[in-house]
């Protein structure tokens, strides 16, 4: 068991020390950059002995850096990518675990305005309701990309800081923690970063525990939502008709630049009612009938902060709205 800042190190003993550190054939530590990510955690009030030993303990795996190199949102077109997550059973299962969880959804909803089919579709979409949340240790996950992988080095080299400080101060255990290729981790697959900013306690146990803990989870979601700004009762995305709008207009990035209004006069218009104040991103996918047009609203924007991409975006909306009409009976 490893022990949290409460626990001295020196109780571990010389030889638990030794095996531990030399439990993988790591190659991380000595290397300076290494070195560097110690500093900062031990500034943070990381035992620089427990953290060399972690690192020590980490192992480069291809595996990940393979699966970093092909992202779904990279590869496959928006009606490929949809079938993935917008499935008959993926509806079923977030029946099942709004039912099973309804009074956490109703009571979290209310407290952050985040609708209940949005948190259960961000989990069902990240880890099928729990079932599959990663199966990679998260510090070999970090330590591959953060030394190994220099097109992202930066990010993952400040996940690896927090990743120590988190196990660190709550006493889980840094080699038994497990998650993604990405290093994110329970049900919301949170990276170590934005579980140290957004992870929530909700059963008021002293502990935000996202791994094994679905009333957690929930919570944590929807504070992240809620502290990224979304907006209660505001639609999120509505369909569009922009087949004579120029092409140029689909390049501008995620955020919202422009208002529906001025959207509507560039040639991208809501095929439905809107108002023509909210700010909106216009996005061309690729459908199997051809294009498919949207605008993407705030509260759309706001999903993609949890990942910055257009197509986990709709696959969410489209995943809530369909638990939400299976709840229904519709």
């Amino acid at each position: 068991m490893w022990m949290n800042k409460r626990k001295t190190v020196a109780t571990l003993g010389l030889a638990m020390l030794f095996q531990v550190a030399s439990s993988a054939a790591g190659d991380y530590v000595d290397r300076p950059e290494a070195q560097l990510v110690i500093d900062a955690a031990v500034a943070q009030g990381v035992d620089r002995q427990w953290a060399e030993d972690v690192l020590a303990a980490a192992e480069k795996k291809q595996s990940i850096l393979n699966a970093i190199s092909r992202p779904a949102e990279k590869t496959k077109p928006w009606h490929e990518y949809r079938k993935i997550f917008v499935t008959d059973k993926r509806i079923a299962g977030g029946v099942s675990f709004a039912r099973e969880h309804a009074e956490t959804l109703a009571s979290v909803s209310l407290k952050t305005g985040v609708p209940k089919s949005v948190l259960v579709a961000i989990i069902g979409v990240e880890t099928y309701y729990g079932r599959i949340s990663g199966s990679y240790r998260v510090v070999d996950a970090l330590t591959t990309l953060a030394f190994d992988y220099p097109k992202r080095a930066p990010f993952f080299t400040q996940e690896l800081e927090h990743f120590l400080v988190l196990a660190y101060e709550s006493g889980k255990d840094p080699l038994g923690l497990k998650g993604s290729y990405a290093g994110a981790m329970g049900y919301g697959q949170f990276m170590p970063s934005s579980y140290r900013s957004y992870a929530r306690d909700f059963d008021n146990d002293g502990v935000a525990d996202i791994w094994t803990n679905p009333q957690d989870a929930i919570y944590s979601v929807a504070n992240y939502f809620k502290a990224h700004g979304w907006r209660q009762g505001e639609p999120v995305v509505v369909a569009a008709n922009a087949e004579k709008a120029d092409s140029a207009i689909f390049n501008g990035g995620l955020k919202p630049q422009f208002t529906v209004g001025e959207l509507a006069e560039m040639g991208v218009a809501p095929l439905s009612e809107t108002d023509v104040s909210y700010p909106a991103t216009p996005m061309k996918l690729e459908g199997e009938q051809g294009p498919e047009y949207w605008l993407g609203l705030p509260n759309f924007y706001v999903i993609t902060r949890y990942n910055h991409s257009a197509m986990y975006a709709l696959s969410v909306w489209q995943l809530s709205q369909a638990i939400e009409q299976a709840l229904s009976g519709a």
